[in-house]
């Protein structure tokens, strides 16, 4: 009797609290004979980080902390409150611990049961999924904070030694110094005696000590170097090396290796080169060769910055920005450069960006997608002046590391080179009859943008696609199954689905089967809405303003796409690292057991959006 009284007070306390106050009355009564009760002390945790947990936690009194691995404070339960679901859906070991706040008694649910009832019903299932979608929000932060750091405080003074030591003996004359100097392209040498560090030699010893003293510059370099110069080490960081150099007041610092070997000299410029890590002086940069071999040069920086920049915890979405606005600035200068060869062009055109860069969201491994809209008034000769530009600044690209675009979507291609009338005739011909071709290329030429030349031609042609899109359900519908068509590489019970062969055998296609699907589905809410954002969390956004998305998706998009794009970046940060080319396919063996939860996390929220795109145009009546 005693013991059916504690259970129908069990009873009555679960139904006073979600998700079991929505239990039917029999399940209800049920589940207190599956649950044990445990007590816990004020300090106790209940659950470890790094533990493994197989029980649904209910705190029946008492109170307890979440803090996740940085030990942020992110949710603070009393009576009522569940702990535990996180690990029992994505896997173990706990990414969060549960400390004990005040003295409490905990109901445990075994695994087994929770998962019955969630799969029993759906109200269950819904709680603990919302409460497992709130964790994707922290999730970006983590694994952003995980690889925390800055530039000058992670480079060596290793790094900045980029050449041989050059050096003169002490019995080397002034001028000696001077044309080796000159010779070797430095504002500085070092003598020695033997392998033996004695003195180091600058341009302002020469102006001062030689030139505005009127030393005979055939007298030894050792009568007019500074001897027994200050040194640091090879394996010191950078802003050790520049904290030695502003506290002593010099400019050259002679470093040594382990053996006290002269290995180079770090200048204060040395230093402040690293601020190249800056994308706003690599586009400067750029935009100031004289010649695509310059503007190559220049551009190859870019892979070390994205690298530096993941290292500093910059989010995809500003690492896609950065990429793209180096991508940008490549594009100017070479057309430019292509316009001083040919000549100005006969009418005003619009050269354009297609698909990730127009979406501000290029990564490194990338090819080119471009197009241009010419006026109206050209003739043919002015066709044949666009025809040389496209094939020179094409060229050009790929001279700077942007490869050809294997679909040929490219303004050397006549289909993407067109008078402004034509593109309005070729874009309402696509959203009268949506061909299979025509939904393809649609997918990227409705992500444009201009670059370079007169934008009211761009203008023109949005406002058309703006005011045609909306009312092309047909097309519309076809646009939303090609969304729906990119299956997330999940499978049955969340398991990932590989590549079965070929060179990426074993591995996640990150793009086709993560961020693709998000870009198609926010692409297909901004044509159908007459939305005139181009980037994907903008698309997002305004599709959750205009009512077209419930906040809870939109955010969860949102944070799923961040999520996927930071994987990638990760991704081919280390294979820049490595020294290997960059790509979109991911291995599971290199990723935690955090990301690998949270990346089958983000895979079943797109999975969910397209199920639900689908329902919307009901694409299964497509073929």
């Amino acid at each position: 009797m005693a013991l059916d009284v504690e259970l129908a007070e069990v009873r009555d306390f679960l139904a006073r609290h979600e998700p079991f106050s929505a239990l039917p009355a029999d399940v209800l009564a049920g589940l207190p004979r599956r649950m044990q009760l445990e007590y816990f002390r004020r300090g106790t945790e209940v659950i470890a980080r790094g533990s493994e947990n197989h029980h649904l936690y209910v705190l029946r009194s008492g109170a307890a902390d979440v803090r996740d691995a940085q030990g942020t404070l992110v949710d603070r339960g009393e009576a009522g409150s569940s702990f535990g679901s996180i690990t029992l859906t994505q896997g173990n070991p706990s990414t969060f611990s549960v400390t004990a706040i005040e003295d409490s008694l905990a109901l445990l649910l075994p695994e087994d049961d929770f998962h019955a009832l969630c799969r029993e019903h759906p109200d269950v299932d819904a709680f603990y999924d919302a409460q497992r979608r709130s964790r994707m929000r922290g999730a970006v932060a983590e694994l952003q904070v995980s690889s925390s750091g800055n530039a000058i405080l992670k480079t060596t003074v290793r790094d900045l030694v980029g050449r041989e030591v050059v050096s003169v003996p002490t019995t080397a004359s002034v001028r000696a110094a001077a044309e080796t100097m000159s010779e070797q392209g430095v504002s500085s040498l070092l003598v020695l005696d033997g392998e033996r560090l004695v003195g180091i030699l600058t341009d302002r010893d020469l102006r001062t000590r030689v030139l505005a003293a009127g030393v005979d510059p055939t007298v030894p370099v050792s009568e007019v170097m500074t001897r027994d110069p200050v040194t640091g080490s090879v394996e010191a960081l950078a802003f050790e090396a520049l904290l030695e150099m502003t506290s002593r007041r010099i400019h050259h610092l002679p470093v040594l290796d382990a053996a006290g070997r002269p290995a180079g000299i770090v200048t204060t410029t040395d230093l402040l080169r690293l601020e190249e890590a800056n994308p706003v002086y690599l586009a400067g940069d750029v935009a100031k060769q004289p010649d695509v071999d310059g503007v190559a040069r220049t551009a190859s920086r870019l892979p070390r910055i994205v690298q530096a920049l993941v290292e500093q915890d910059a989010s995809a979405d500003d690492i896609g920005r950065v990429v793209t606005a180096v991508g940008d600035a490549v594009e100017r200068r070479i057309i430019r450069l292509a316009e001083d060869v040919l000549g100005p062009p006969p009418v005003p055109y619009c050269w354009m960006a297609l698909g990730s860069r127009a979406r501000l969201e290029q990564a490194l491994a990338t090819d080119q997608d471009h197009a241009m809209v010419i006026d109206d008034a050209v003739d043919e000769d002015g066709l044949a002046w666009f025809e040389d530009l496209a094939e020179w600044v094409t060229d050009g690209l790929v001279r700077c590391g942007y490869p050809r675009c294997t679909g040929d979507v490219m303004a050397t291609n006549p289909r993407w080179r067109h008078p402004l009338s034509q593109w309005r005739r070729e874009l309402s011909s696509w959203f009268a009859a949506p061909t299979p071709d025509a939904v393809l290329h649609s997918s990227i030429v409705f992500d444009m943008r201009p670059v370079h030349g007169d934008e009211s031609l761009y203008t023109a042609l949005q406002q058309h696609v703006l005011r045609t899109a909306p009312g092309a359900r047909t097309f519309l519908t076809h646009l939303a199954r090609q969304a729906a068509s990119h299956e997330p590489p999940l499978g049955f019970f969340r398991g990932f689905v590989l590549e079965k062969a070929g060179e990426h055998e074993a591995t996640l296609d990150i793009k086709r089967g993560g961020l693709l699907p998000v870009v198609e589905l926010a692409r297909v809410h901004a044509l159908a809405n007459g939305l005139p954002e181009v980037n994907t969390r903008a698309r997002i956004e305004a599709a959750r303003a205009a009512g077209v998305l419930g906040d809870e998706l939109a955010g969860d998009l949102r944070d799923a796409f961040e999520f996927l794009g930071y994987v990638r970046l990760r991704h081919q940060s280390a294979r820049v690292r490595a020294g290997l080319p960059t790509d979109n396919f991911v291995s599971p063996d290199d990723l935690s057991s955090f990301e690998k939860r949270h990346l089958r996390e983000a895979f079943a929220i797109v999975r969910s959006a397209q199920q639900s795109l689908g329902r919307a145009y009901q694409t299964q009546f497509v073929s």
